[in-house]
């Protein structure tokens, strides 16, 4: 049985302009509904149905992204705004040419997948995107997790601003392509193509998205982040939180009391925050119902799942198996969540909200930032995290990813701090940092985190007000101001250092950690403005 609208024998088949890329494809299919790219996706061995009816796929030697295989074209037009390095590594246009031939002439003779959609959904800013799949399952992905255009939309779309070609199936040879493996992920942002091979990990299409916004929103005076937002329903107060994965970034962003904007990337324009897509790619690992239930009941039908095992009897997923891997997802549409905001805009950020996962457990609680001090941490992008799986090893272990997001940003990290400073300027947003790691000793010596109630205390404080009200002490080390009193958290949970039975030894670990900071910031940002170098920690 033949599944979608392919073309009868005799009838021309609408190639919907792909051949302009070189490809000759068997059957072209554009914008199906969920419905039929998950029952293509069945047909064609792609994944299987969980018991909830979202289709569940593993994506085989690449479970992550893959950082080593991206690269960006090194042109003229963009060579001097690009942030070369590990992060951002240069490829030839030639190679960047001769990879793209491989996937076009892979996918000659195949069925592809077409999903014509938008990214930023504030209408001033939107780009059009095409993504082309060899597999229905990943055109699937990207349909729940961009915008979504109507019919009418669709059909006067036009050209695209952008086009990606996906084919993981065409696997690069790294002696012949001069890539480091059989997968690439290349952006070539002046010819505004992307091209996908070699892996199947859908993160790489939405990461790829993300990363040519995060350029070309600069051009138009809009700040790019890797944050979630959501708003207060009644008066449209908006807020903005950053953090790296395991600081509550999508925990603290889910309030029962004010709308999701999104979860994950979004734009700061001068008219206010708006999300980048139309949809939510997950963490599952150690999923539970009581914990996150917006993420737990919107693995349905619609959904994509990676990665996690699912009992072939029951069906039934076991968020706690990560054998596959400890990043197991989930990809579905912004709708699946209840208290969704859509369209996915807000105002001006109130509130922006740092947040860190302080395993040596000596930052505050939460901590007042001025602007220099802001666009430090913004820059530092930091957390920590104890180091369980190399054996011996029992030390907290720092991460600082510039911008909070550094495989994202392609261009200097000062371009995206001082947009953020105009902006704390221009609106006088309100900046905090927010420990939601352990207190009263480091994670090694058997400390606990702060108890998720009072850290949610301490975000209503801070975008309701009520922290302008309180008094404040200034921590020498760490250079930041922290409130003494704050609703419904004890006073005593807000000293990092009263916490501690042995000041000595917070006194030693928070200098530690200060250490940790000066030397990354003198590493990475030896250029960066002396008012921000200054607004960081000291070491005594």
């Amino acid at each position: 049985m033949r599944l979608g609208p392919a073309p009868e024998r005799g009838v021309i088949m609408n190639t919907y302009g792909i051949e302009k890329l070189g490809i000759e494809a068997k059957n072209v299919y554009r914008n199906l509904e969920p419905a039929v790219l998950t029952e293509f996706a069945l047909q064609r061995g792609e994944g299987t149905l969980s018991d909830t009816g979202a289709l569940v796929v593993t994506t085989g030697k690449y479970t992550g992204r893959s950082p080593k295989d991206k690269f960006i074209v090194d042109s003229e037009g963009v060579h001097d705004e690009i942030a070369w390095g590990k992060v951002n590594m240069p490829i030839t246009r030639e190679r960047f040419l001769k990879i793209r031939k491989k996937a076009v002439e892979f996918l000659k003779d195949k069925d592809v997948f077409i999903f014509d959609g938008f990214a930023g959904a504030d209408p001033r800013h939107t780009k059009k995107f095409r993504i082309i799949n060899e597999l229905a399952s990943q055109n699937l992905f990207i349909h729940q997790l961009l915008i979504r255009p109507t019919a009418e939309e669709l059909e006067n779309f036009g050209e695209a601003d952008y086009t990606m070609i996906v084919a993981p199936g065409c696997k690069c040879i790294p002696e012949e392509d001069g890539t480091n493996s059989e997968a690439a992920i290349l952006i070539d942002y002046e010819a505004h193509e992307i091209v996908i091979c070699g892996s199947q990990y859908a993160g790489e299409i939405k990461k790829s998205v993300f990363s040519t916004m995060n350029y070309v929103m600069t051009k138009e005076n809009v700040l790019p982040m890797h944050c979630s937002a959501n708003m207060d329903p009644e008066t449209k107060e908006t807020a903005i939180f950053f953090g790296l994965s395991g600081t509550g970034k999508t925990t603290l962003s889910a309030d029962p009391n004010r709308k999701l904007i999104g979860d994950d990337e979004h734009g700061w324009s001068p008219e206010g925050v708006f999300n980048f897509e139309g949809g939510c790619y997950a963490k599952c690992i150690n999923l539970s119902k009581e914990n996150e239930p917006d993420i737990y009941n919107a693995i349905k039908f619609g959904s994509l799942v990676e990665n996690v095992i699912m009992d072939p009897v029951t069906r039934k997923l076991d968020f706690a198996d990560g054998s596959l891997t400890e990043n197991t997802r989930v990809g579905y549409p912004i709708e699946y969540i209840n208290n969704a905001e859509v369209p996915s805009v807000g105002g001006v950020p109130k509130v922006v909200i740092f947040l860190t996962a302080d395993a040596f457990g000596v930052m505050p609680p939460i901590s007042r930032l001025s602007k220099n001090a802001a666009m430090y941490h913004f820059v530092t992008g930091f957390t920590s995290k104890l180091a369980g799986t190399e054996r011996g090893i029992t030390e907290p272990v720092p991460t600082f990813s510039t911008l909070f997001g550094e495989p994202f940003m392609p261009m200097d990290p000062s371009v995206y701090a001082k947009m953020l400073g105009d902006k704390l300027d221009q609106y006088g947003t309100k900046v905090y940092l927010v420990n939601t790691g352990w207190a009263g000793g480091s994670a090694a010596s058997g400390a606990k985190r702060m108890k998720l109630a009072y850290t949610r205390a301490m975000v209503t404080a801070a975008l309701n007000g009520d922290l302008e009200k309180a008094e404040y002490k200034h921590h020498d080390v760490f250079n930041v101001d922290y409130p003494t009193t704050c609703p419904n958290v004890p006073d005593e949970m807000l000293d990092a250092r009263g916490l501690w039975a042995d000041k000595a030894a917070y006194d030693e670990q928070a200098n530690k950690l200060a250490e940790m900071f000066e030397k990354n910031f003198t590493t990475k940002y030896p250029n960066m403005p002396k008012e921000i170098t200054e607004a960081g920690p000291k070491a005594k």
